[in-house]
Parts: structure tokens; sequence; C-alpha cells
């Protein structure tokens, strides 16, 4: 398995970096679905459609593949295939919960345009 760690608040241009803000929102996410914080993982990748081409995926599991790029940011441990992690590489992902709306927003260099919604993009 490729291991890859990114540690709490430094910014990387390889892998998939989680805010302080996002982090807290995953593991509150995780106590109300009472999983077990030492197996599950979040998993980053992005897949066809969208209205810009792509659309970014978010997932709580258990399940690691060996193929997996791995990651452990603020205390999460962050997963990513390898053919995702070619789009999503130096990505922030953060949480935004303001008067508009609440949700977790992508901040990804490789993106040429996204959608307003920002839960798309294109490249």
């Amino acid at each position: 398995m490729a291991a890859t760690t990114t540690q709490p608040g430094t910014s990387s241009s390889h892998g998939v970096v989680i805010t302080e803000t996002a982090a807290r929102e995953i593991k509150t996410i995780i106590r109300q679905q009472e999983l077990d914080a030492e197996k599950v993982r979040l998993r980053v990748g992005v897949k066809g459609g969208g209205c810009s081409g792509f659309s970014y995926v978010l997932d709580l599991t258990e399940n690691e593949r060996d193929t997996d790029e791995v990651f452990e940011v603020h205390g999460i441990k962050v997963i990513c295939d390898p053919k995702s992690l070619l789009y999503l590489n130096g990505t922030v992902i953060d949480f935004k919960d303001e008067i508009m709306g609440r949700g977790f927003v992508f901040q990804n260099p490789n993106s040429t345009s996204s959608c307003g919604c920002g839960s798309s993009f294109a490249v």
C-alpha cells in the first residue's frame, strides 16, 4: 500500500489537504453516526458527471484498497485512489457553515472551471 502522510497544519502540493474546520466536522459526523474512529477512513475521489464534467466524492468507509494513497491530516485518515489523485493532488477541503448554506468546499488547483455550487469541476 502506498502511504503518504501530511502533517497537521501544513499545506502540501502532494495529496489532499483538509482544513482544521473540515476535520472537526468530519469527526463530528463520525461521532454522530457512531462509527469506529480508529477504523473509519475518509475516501476522497472523483467520478464522471456533474455540470462541469467531474464530481467530487466524499465517503466514510472502513474499506481501504491496496492501491489507495493514504494521508493523515488533523487526525483524519484520508484515502484516495490513484486515478482520482491525478485530479485532486493539492486540493484543499474546507467546511463552510454560512447563512447561505453549509457543506464541504473544494479548492482544487487542477480544475480549470467549476460549477456555481462547487460540487463539480472541469480540467
